[in-house]
C-alpha cells in the first residue's frame, strides 16, 4: 500500500531527477569546443578537427577524453550523430598495426587507443600530458596506454549501433581496416592473463588500468579495467556474434570473485600485487554488472551499506575510491599515489560512480538509497563551480567545476532506477 508519506517522496524524486537532467543538459552544452573555437576559457588551442568536441567539463581539460565522452554519452543526451563524430575521430586516432617505442621510453602497441584527443586531432597515448610527440608516456604514467579507454571504444561502438539502428558502420573502411576489425583488435591490445581473462600489468612495463586511477599505481591482476574488459566482451559477443567472447565474458565472471574477493569483508580488491586494497569503486560496478554469483553480490551489496552508515565512503552523495577505514596508512589512501592523501584520486570525494553506488543502496535499503540521492541533489543544488570533479572540504580541496561524468554518468543510472 502506498502510503501519503512514500508519495510525497515519489515525487520528490522525480522532482529532483528533473532537475539533474536538466543540469545534466546545460553543462553537457557548456562542455563543447565549436570549430575554429577556443573554448568557453579560451584555452588558446582552436578546434580544427571540423566538428564540435565535447571536452570533460566546462573548466579544467582542453581536450576530447574517450573515456568522459562514452560516460556522457552512457546518459543518453548526445546525439548520434555527435557520437558518431567522436567515434570515428578515436578510429582514425588509433595506432596501427605495428608497435611504436617512444622515445620517452613509452610503448604503442598495435591497435592501441589514445587516452585523449587534443583540438588540433592529434593522439595523446598517455595521461599527464598534452604532447603527441615521442616525449609522452613513461613513468609516472605507465610505459603503455591506459587499458580502459580500448574497453570504453568498444562501448561507444556498442551505443552508436544501438542508439543508430543501423550496423553499416562496422563494415566501415578506416585506413585498411574495417571498423569492426579496429573495434576487436583495441579490445585485444591491453595484455591480459589468458587463464583468467583479466586485465594483468607489471610494475617493469606497466599500463594505468583506469584513467580515474592514473595518479595512483596498482599491479597484477586489476579489478576495475577487468570489469570493463568482461563489459566490452558482452558488447562485442552481440556486435560480431562470436561465441569466442562468450567464453572471455564467462570466463572474467568467474575469476572476479575468485581473485579479487575479499575474505575479511564484502570488498572486491583493487589489484593483487601493488594496490591489494578496497576498491569501492570496482565493487558498485561489479555488482551493477551482475557480474557477481548472489553469495557474494548479496555480501558485498551488506558492506557497502554497512560502510554508508559508518560514513567511511561517501559525503554528500560523493564516493571514495578506498574506505577511510582501510586508507594504506597515516600519509595515503593508497599503497603508491602521486597526490597527498585526501586530493584528488588519494582520498578525495566523487560523484562520477553515484549512481552505481545508489543503485547498490537501493538493493537492499531503498530509505537509505533516496536518504544518499537527495543529499547528491542537495550537492548539486549549492551552485557556482559545482559540480566538481571531485572535492575535499576538509582539505579545501575541490576541482574541475562543471564536470560533466559527476551528472552525466549518475544520471544514466538514475533514469533507469526511479
Amino acid at each position: 500500500m502506498v502510503t501519503l508519506i512514500g508519495l510525497f517522496v515519489l515525487g520528490q524524486v522525480k522532482q529532483d531527477l528533473v532537475f539533474l537532467e536538466n543540469l545534466t543538459k546545460e553543462v553537457l552544452a557548456q562542455s563543447h569546443v565549436a570549430p575554429g573555437s577556443n573554448g568557453p576559457p579560451n584555452w588558446g588551442i582552436k578546434n580544427s578537427v571540423g566538428f564540435a568536441l565535447v571536452t570533460p567539463g566546462r573548466r579544467g581539460y582542453p581536450a576530447f577524453w574517450i573515456r568522459d565522452f562514452s560516460m556522457a554519452c552512457d546518459s543518453g543526451l548526445v546525439p548520434t550523430k555527435e557520437l558518431e563524430n567522436h567515434f570515428m575521430l578515436v578510429a582514425k586516432d588509433q595506432n596501427g598495426a605495428t608497435t611504436r617505442n617512444l622515445k620517452s621510453g613509452g610503448i604503442l602497441p598495435p591497435f592501441c587507443i589514445p587516452d585523449h584527443i587534443n583540438f588540433d586531432g592529434t593522439a595523446v597515448y598517455y595521461p599527464g600530458t598534452y604532447s603527441a610527440g615521442e616525449d609522452q608516456g613513461a613513468e609516472p604514467w605507465g610505459t603503455y596506454p591506459p587499458a580502459d579507454d580500448h574497453y570504453e571504444f568498444v562501448h561507444l561502438g556498442w551505443l552508436l549501433a544501438k542508439h543508430s539502428k543501423n550496423r553499416d558502420f562496422l563494415a566501415q573502411k578506416v585506413g585498411e581496416f574495417s571498423v569492426l576489425e579496429r573495434l576487436e583488435r583495441a579490445f585485444m591490445s591491453p595484455q591480459f592473463d589468458p587463464t583468467t581473462g583479466l586485465f594483468v600489468t607489471t610494475k617493469k612495463a606497466r599500463a594505468v588500468g583506469f584513467g580515474f586511477c592514473d595518479s595512483i599505481t596498482v599491479t597484477g591482476s586489476v579489478l576495475y579495467p577487468s570489469l570493463l574488459r568482461y563489459r566490452a566482451a558482452k558488447e562485442l559477443r552481440e556486435l560480431t556474434g562470436k561465441r569466442e567472447y562468450d567464453v572471455i565474458a564467462r570466463s572474467i565472471a568467474k575469476n572476479v570473485p575468485l581473485v579479487f574477493g575479499e575474505k575479511q569483508s564484502g570488498w572486491l580488491i583493487a589489484a593483487t600485487e601493488i594496490g591489494q586494497q578496497p576498491d569501492v569503486w570496482g565493487t558498485l560496478l561489479a555488482i551493477h554488472l551482475g557480474i557477481l554469483d548472489k553469495p557474494t553480490s548479496l555480501r558485498a551489496i551488506k558492506t557497502v551499506i554497512d560502510a554508508t552508515k559508518t560514513g567511511t565512503i561517501s559525503l554528500e552523495g560523493a564516493v571514495r575510491h578506498v574506505p577511510t577505514d582501510r586508507d594504506f596508512s597515516a600519509t595515503s589512501a593508497w599503497e603508491q599515489a602521486l597526490e597527498g592523501k585526501g586530493i584528488y584520486q588519494n582520498g578525495a570525494y566523487w560523484h562520477t560512480p553515484t549512481g552505481f553506488f545508489i543503485e547498490v543502496l537501493d538493493k537492499q535499503d531503498r530509505a537509505l538509497a533516496r536518504e544518499v540521492f537527495a543529499q547528491y541533489i542537495t550537492h548539486l543544488k549549492k551552485g557556482g563551480e559545482i559540480p566538481w570533479e571531485c572535492f575535499n572540504p576538509a582539505l579545501k580541496h575541490a576541482q574541475n567545476g562543471g564536470y560533466l561524468a559527476s551528472v552525466a554518468w549518475p544520471y544514466s543510472v538514475f533514469k533507469k532506477l526511479f
